[in-house]
């Protein structure tokens, strides 16, 4: 049996937009307004899991689909940083930032290791293996980086280095334990006609 696995990342927000680390902000009605138009290029699915976070959730609404919160699939806890630019942050605490991005065992800003996030979003994938047929999710960025990471055996260290744009499907299909990746594709209109 394989399975298909879909992760969307959420549309735009006003915290992605100023390179802040998320507080819970919405959807703005730009992303809103593309995620309504992408939804008929979406594949259908036996299965919507949803991180639980506002933008997600929001992201799904806007593509139509009515989702189930996934806990193990929340973004990455950034602790006391939450909320903050990442040049705020640089700033304030300059060693802690490098350590956080060179080191991902590390944690000591309140929240939880790259190392972390990698091991409870590949505990969720590898369960999505027993899922017949395709499974979609709205996801944090984080997310879809960690579970790229887990399903070629990248090394934790890799994770920054991955870059997920908004409101991109990344596709997984697996069997027996192994994993193919494609990574980042634009979700869009369908084109006239098709």
């Amino acid at each position: 049996m394989t399975t298909r696995v879909t992760l969307i990342s959420p549309a735009m927000s006003p915290s992605q937009r100023q390179a802040r680390f998320y507080d819970g902000d919405s959807i703005d009605a730009t992303g809103a307004a593309r995620a309504r138009s992408a939804a008929p290029s979406l594949p259908t699915s036996s299965l919507v899991s949803v991180s639980p976070s506002v933008r997600c959730r929001e992201t799904a609404s806007a593509l139509g689909l009515d989702g189930v919160e996934v806990p193990e699939l929340r973004g990455l806890d950034v602790g006391r940083w939450r909320g903050c630019t990442l040049d705020e942050v640089a700033v304030a605490e300059p060693e802690e930032v490098g350590r956080w991005i060179g080191d991902p065992d590390w944690a000591a800003h309140g929240g939880e290791s790259v190392r972390d996030v990698c091991e409870r979003v590949g505990r969720w994938l590898d369960g999505a293996q027993e899922t017949d047929g395709r499974l979609l999710a709205v996801v944090e960025p984080e997310v879809v980086r960690a579970a790229a990471v887990h399903a070629v055996g990248l090394p934790a260290t890799a994770f920054w280095r991955l870059d997920v744009l908004p409101l991109t499907a990344t596709d997984l299909s697996g069997r027996a334990g192994r994993w193919n990746l494609r990574l980042g594709r634009p979700l869009a209109a369908p084109e006239p006609g098709a």
